[in-house]
């Protein structure tokens, strides 16, 4: 845990450097350190600063966003938080988060628009929670053992947010393609990037990952990712599962993970495995309750593996008998439950 993470703004905009200098310095709980006009720069100003986040434009002169993460190699320190255009950049997005960026921000055209403040609230945020080291370990405590469902697993449910888009790289290459079992994913991105995104996760892993679209049949060996901007529901037809498109108001995220475990929970009951991994905030909580009153089981990614320790800490500190599993076990723990 650090105190004040100390903040390096890197876009090739002189005045869009400016106006995010402002927002975080805005913050009594953020220093900015210095910016950066380009990718060349921003490394020099990395290995002379040592900030704690780089939020990164991905479109430079000289070297760009994706050149500097490609450079850092993927190092834990700084965590990157890229800030673009995403109707430009969102290829070049999902290629920065599949090379160790922790998140995407939509950055609007114009950056004096009306969308200032709530970008100010979401960078700010992200900063915030991004800059915290992970705990060492979570040990499962010795009185509550994890609850294991005697039931096949017929659905593998998984949620995830700040840091999902490289552990999702992570855990869909190592998941095998015999799973016995479909798997549907929520993760909170920015509207565009899911299609994106789905089709480098499917490169990469032996199961065939795909966007969910209303009425896909969710057979074992698939992967279904909900799609930017739409809750992703399950509904039982028979034997057959499908994955549904909603539009939920009053959600704090659209799509939703509670909106994904409750309606698996609901369409298999005790078959329903929700695995929680890295993310900010509580999105999954009500609906690992769901998931536990109907008897399926719960996974959460271990703090000692997490970009963000928030909603995996609330599943598993909430009495449900989740096991908390690290990210280069998640693989295994799922399949073993299958």
């Amino acid at each position: 845990m650090i105190g004040r993470p100390r903040v390096l703004v890197v876009d090739d905009s002189a005045f869009a450097r400016t106006v995010l200098s402002r927002i975080l310095r805005a913050s009594a709980r953020i220093e900015v350190v210095a910016t950066a006009r380009d990718g060349r720069d921003a490394l020099e100003q990395i290995t002379a600063l040592d900030p704690d986040v780089v939020t990164l434009d991905l479109t430079m002169p000289e070297l760009d966003g994706i050149g500097v993460l490609r450079a850092l190699g993927g190092r834990p320190r700084p965590r990157v938080l890229v800030v673009s255009i995403s109707s430009i950049e969102t290829d070049l997005g999902v290629e920065a988060l599949a090379l160790g960026a922790a998140d995407v921000i939509t950055k609007p055209t114009a950056l004096a628009s009306d969308r200032l403040r709530e970008l100010g609230d979401e960078l700010i945020a992200k900063v915030l929670a991004v800059a915290q080291a992970p705990a060492a370990t979570t040990p499962a405590p010795a009185h509550r053992p994890p609850v294991r469902s005697a039931a096949a697993t017929q659905l593998i449910m998984i949620g995830t947010s700040t840091g999902g888009p490289p552990a999702l790289t992570m855990l869909m290459a190592g998941l095998p393609a015999t799973l016995s079992a479909p798997v549907a994913v929520v993760l909170h991105i920015p509207f565009g990037y899911t299609q994106a995104l789905a089709a480098r996760l499917d490169k990469v892993s032996p199961l065939h990952v795909v966007e969910a679209h209303d009425g896909l049949e969710l057979v074992p060996g698939m992967v279904a990712l909900a799609r930017g901007g739409m809750h992703l529901h399950i509904e039982r037809e028979g034997a057959v599962l499908r994955a549904r498109l909603a539009a939920v108001p009053h959600q704090a995220f659209v799509p939703s993970v509670n909106e994904l475990f409750r309606t698996g929970a609901a369409a298999v009951g005790a078959g329903a495995l929700g695995v929680v991994l890295t993310g900010m905030g509580d999105d999954g909580l009500a609906g690992a309750h769901t998931i536990a009153a109907a008897g399926g089981s719960l996974l959460t990614e271990a703090a000692s593996s997490c970009v963000v320790y928030g909603m995996p800490r609330c599943v598993y500190e909430a009495g449900l008998g989740a096991e908390a599993v690290p990210l280069d076990r998640m693989a295994r723990a799922i399949a073993d439950r299958t």
